[in-house]
């Protein structure tokens, strides 16, 4: 028996703790969230309206942002680079603020009374605890878009986490444990399968120092998302978190904050928590800056200008590999505008891979409007990605774009692409049959941007041979995706995805491919 099918009545019991209605309190729904869907869960305090910030598709709506806790941050918090947000809980769950539990008159059952169990009666110190289960069954009929067999995979995430807080002091840990069974599996990756992982593991102080001024600094293995979400992410579609390893510093004011930080990277192992250890063959380094340019009920817009460093000692382009020193220049413009959401960023890659010069742009624009709040709640956008691409092959400049640890979903469920030497649009509708049922459809046509690199996959490696292959036509795409928020813990997500390649992939044996899955998932 597999751990995965060990681990399955773990999941109905905590099913049978968690099917309630939805709280009568509960705000209009938000649009659907492939990296996270739980149902709005009310937090005591006001709750800011703003609609999610658009990054990708829809599917991958990037939600507001959450108050750090112990702190009330003066700077707006769905844009305080804490954590994404849907409803009380978090994608990073150190970035949630239970205090509210405090009032026994808050919480609707016994698994309320963990998110906040005091050590001292007056608050000064307090416990919350906080897990999460996940089981998923996904199909690929053509792996790699490659003739064969089909795969199949049963995949469970297991979530538990501590966060202690004495006054402005701190300490967080998490463990994470992801079960894998099914058919065709070929060599397990340590994102899917891995019995026990130290997930985040910090030492924190913060608070205001002085009035009008919030600052803080942090140390150890942690979750870090401030940025835009095409450069860095947490990668919440694996079973196992993307952690970095280092420390950050921050400092916010009302309209204006900043964050450096200076991270390691994790390589996972298969086993316990022993074989997860700090890649010292990577740094990734810099400073994030926001700036608020409105922030008004109807009107929410925010700048965030970065400066980073990237250091990989064995990188590979082409048929190379060596050190890269990569910088990344550039800003981020999003928000809200009445009805319209977006999320444009404009980002310049320089530096050294072997001694060659790299000159790259990564560029991203997404929108999406509401047509009415009013029946289906139609909601039409259209996103633009664009990652230059040349040189791999060659002997001059690297014109290769590079993400940092952003995944590669927004351009394929079944993760066939990478934005690297790729241009793509997707047109995309969601609409809302109820409050609680979100459907989105997309259409999407990929490009090549420079004909004599090649085509990379979701990992980043070349499709072998495409480099030899003219033309520009890498693939199209439709997507469906089905959000039910069952209850304020649970929710249940469908995805469908037909990727048909264009002639480039086509000319190197690729096949067309059909993608579907389905998981629920339960939180506390």
């Amino acid at each position: 028996m597999s751990r995965t099918q060990m681990l399955l009545p773990l999941l109905a019991a905590s099913l049978s703790l968690s099917i309630s209605p939805v709280s009568a309190q509960t705000q209009a729904p938000l649009e659907p969230a492939a990296l996270l869907v739980i149902a709005e869960r009310p937090q005591d305090g006001p709750q800011q309206s703003v609609p999610p910030q658009k990054s990708t598709p829809p599917a991958e709506a990037v939600t507001p942002r959450a108050p750090s806790s112990p702190a009330t941050f003066t700077y707006p918090s769905q844009a305080d680079g804490f954590g994404i947000k849907l409803g009380g809980y978090n994608t990073s769950r150190w970035a949630e603020d239970w205090r509210g539990m405090r009032n026994p008159k808050k919480r609707d059952d016994p698994l309320d009374r963990l998110k906040y169990l005091p050590i001292a009666g007056d608050g000064f110190a307090y416990v919350t605890l906080s897990g999460e289960i996940r089981l998923r069954e996904q199909y690929i009929s053509q792996p790699s878009l490659l003739p064969g067999d089909h795969r199949q995979e049963q995949l469970l995430r297991i979530f538990a986490g501590a966060d202690v807080h004495v006054g402005p002091l701190r300490a967080y840990g998490e463990l994470a444990h992801g079960g894998l069974a099914g058919h065709n599996l070929g060599t397990p990756a340590a994102k899917s399968r891995n019995d026990l992982f130290a997930q985040q593991y910090f030492v924190e102080l913060s608070g205001a120092p002085v009035r009008g001024v919030n600052a803080g600094v942090r140390y150890g293995r942690q979750e870090f998302t401030d940025g835009a979400p095409g450069l860095i992410s947490v990668k919440d579609d694996n079973s196992i978190h993307t952690e970095l390893n280092g420390g950050r510093a921050w400092v916010s004011f009302a309209e204006f904050r900043a964050d450096v930080f200076d991270f390691k990277q994790t390589t996972l192992g298969l086993g316990g928590s022993g074989d997860d250890r700090i890649d010292d063959g990577t740094r990734f380094s810099g400073v994030t800056f926001g700036v608020v340019l409105a922030n008004q009920a109807k009107r929410k817009i925010f700048f965030d200008p970065f400066f980073w460093r990237e250091r990989n000692d064995s990188l590979k382009w082409g048929k190379a590999t060596g050190l890269e020193v990569r910088h990344y220049y550039g800003a981020r413009l999003w928000g809200s505008i009445d009805k319209l959401t977006f999320d444009w960023l404009v980002n310049h890659q320089g530096g050294d891979y072997r001694g060659r010069p790299i000159d790259a742009w990564f560029l991203q624009a997404a929108q999406t409007y509401s047509l009415s709040n009013k029946g289906l709640k139609p909601k039409p956008g259209i996103h633009f990605d664009y990652g230059s691409g040349g040189g791999a092959y060659g002997t001059g400049t690297i014109r290769n774009t590079r993400t940092i640890t952003a995944g590669s979903i927004a351009y394929s469920y079944q993760l066939v692409l990478n934005l690297t030497n790729l241009f793509q649009v997707s047109p995309n509708l969601t609409i809302s049959p109820s409050k609680s049922l979100d459907l989105t459809a997309e259409l999407q046509h990929s490009l090549r941007v420079d004909e004599n690199d090649a085509v990379y996959r979701g990992a980043g490696t070349a499709y072998a041979g495409t480099q030899l292959v003219k033309g520009a036509h890498v693939g199209d795409a439709a997507r469906l995706q089905a959000t039910w928020k069952v209850s304020p813990r649970v929710s249940v997500i469908g995805r469908y995805e037909y990727f048909e390649p264009g002639a480039v992939l086509k000319a190197v044996g690729s096949k067309g491919s059909h993608f579907l899955a389905g998981w629920i998932s339960f939180r506390f």
